[in-house]
């Protein structure tokens, strides 16, 4: 089992034939992740790294069964690409797109609520379940198979804490990045209960940072399921000034519960352990494994 995507996964890249879109793709595709084509406008019928280029996705899902998306589309046009998506049929739509302006995301995050589909990001370095799909943008090789999900609103943590947990002699099972805009579409409660309901993952690593209730939302989540799959958590920005917008657009500071120190407080208060530096998540991981 693994949550979001797998090696049935039939993915699509819109914004294809750009810059972005086509070296994720080329390192998607080397991978050995299932990209079925991609979406450019305009450019389809043709071809872009041996695979087909579609005008819309209706005709992706249509022609070659896309479920899957990865979004590497400009900020003005990334929440009507993600509202397209959601309209063609798409499943689990994978939105990296940094910089959507948060009218947009208000407007899109509104209109996908009805529909069948799950959104993650934007702002975010995708999904990776190791050995079978990556649908993202983080480095490959860090990632080996194993039991250990992970849920990140940091890419470069998401990275750092699977290579500590690899280097433990331990895996991944599935790891998401949720991303760190004021808006998101899966949030960290909704990965976690996604990780904690899965069969084969056997540890979470929950990585927030201060600002918003997201992790207190997960924390308490847990708490009442009553799951005994162990929970490490890191909070990123304890030594951030009050008050400033530290690196994602939605770490700030809005009240006291926002702090690094709450939510730290919370987090062990509802059973999760707490690690007060990213270096300790590895060693964690395999110590609450043992117990």
């Amino acid at each position: 089992m693994s949550v979001l995507v797998n090696k049935n996964s039939n993915i699509i890249v819109q914004g294809f034939t750009g810059s972005e879109g086509t070296f994720h793709a080329e390192q998607m595709i080397e991978y050995g992740s299932n990209v079925v084509g991609g979406v450019t406008p305009g450019k389809g019928g043709s071809t872009h790294l041996g695979k087909p280029v579609f005008n819309t996705v209706k005709e992706a899902v249509k022609e070659v069964s896309a479920d899957t998306t990865i979004i590497f589309v400009p900020p003005a046009f990334a929440a009507d690409a993600i509202m397209e998506a959601a309209d063609a049929g798409i499943k689990v739509i994978i939105t990296i797109t940094e910089g959507i302006p948060v009218a947009d995301m208000i407007k899109a995050s509104n209109y996908i609520k009805n529909k069948d589909c799950r959104l993650i990001g934007p702002n975010c370095p995708g999904v990776i379940t190791p050995g079978e799909a990556k649908v993202g943008i983080m480095p490959g090789f860090v990632f080996k198979k194993g039991k250990v999900g992970i849920v990140s609103k940091s890419g470069t943590l998401t990275y750092e804490a699977a290579d500590q947990v690899v280097k433990e002699g331990l895996g991944i099972t599935t790891a998401i990045g949720i991303g760190g805009d004021p808006i998101i579409g899966t949030t960290t409660k909704e990965a976690v209960e996604l990780l904690v309901n899965d069969p084969e993952t056997e540890c979470v690593v929950m990585i927030g940072e201060i600002g918003g209730q997201l992790e207190t939302e997960a924390a308490q989540w847990y708490k009442d399921s009553g799951s005994k799959k162990p929970v490490v958590g890191f909070i990123a920005g304890e030594t951030a000034p009050a008050g400033r917008t530290m690196g994602h657009a939605g770490a700030i500071v809005g009240g006291s519960e926002d702090t690094a120190q709450a939510k730290k407080k919370i987090l062990k208060e509802s059973g999760i352990h707490v690690v007060d530096s990213p270096a300790e998540i590895g060693k964690k991981v395999k110590q609450v494994m043992s117990a």
